[in-house]
């Protein structure tokens, strides 16, 4: 992931992550990036984001385009 150690990257849950196992996403900012994850399962897949297009996404979200 970037050039960050992965060990030492800081992964953030999403405020919008319910306890009982759904909807489970972290991030963690990087130099360049935003990294995205599944926290059910950490050490799977990880989406690299460029921080702009991750600002428009936040955006999106926290005004409700992809509640359903």
């Amino acid at each position: 992931m970037s050039t960050a150690d992965p060990s030492s990257v800081c992964w953030r849950k999403s405020s919008r992550s319910d306890s009982e196992g759904g909807n489970c996403v972290e991030v963690a900012g990087l130099a360049a990036v935003v990294a995205v994850r599944d926290s059910k399962d950490p050490d799977g897949p990880r989406v690299l984001v460029g921080r702009a297009v991750f600002g428009v996404l936040a955006d999106e979200i926290r005004s409700g385009r992809y509640d359903r």
